[in-house]
């Protein structure tokens, strides 16, 4: 099973998760990575996934075509019943705003 086949199977079997796009050379996404891993750390029972885009971009078009959502790295997007219900980038993902974004959904 491919990348993006893998992907769709995944969504449809989870209610909700929290999906992290993160660029391995961008210090930006580095300190957005950090945030997502407080925010994964101290909420386990959330279920949290990430790529890499410079290892996935295939997958990484895949989500922004399949979703309309622009690619942007680093990108947090929070999916419900498999659809996006929020998604943020850059400066705009913190814990406080994945933990709002979590609670508003839940």
């Amino acid at each position: 099973m491919n990348e993006n086949a893998a992907f769709d199977k995944k969504i449809g079997e989870e209610d909700l998760f929290l999906l992290f796009k993160h660029s391995s050379t961008c210090p930006i996404s580095q300190a957005a990575y950090e945030e997502y891993e407080t925010f994964a750390n101290e909420n386990m029972k959330v279920k949290t996934y990430y790529l890499v885009v410079q290892e996935d971009r295939p997958l990484s078009n895949h989500i922004a075509e399949s979703f309309q959502i622009k690619h942007e790295s680093p990108q947090a997007i929070l999916f419900k019943k498999s659809e996006p219900v929020w998604h943020a980038s850059h400066w705009k993902i913190t814990n406080d705003s994945l933990a709002k974004a979590m609670k508003e959904n839940e």
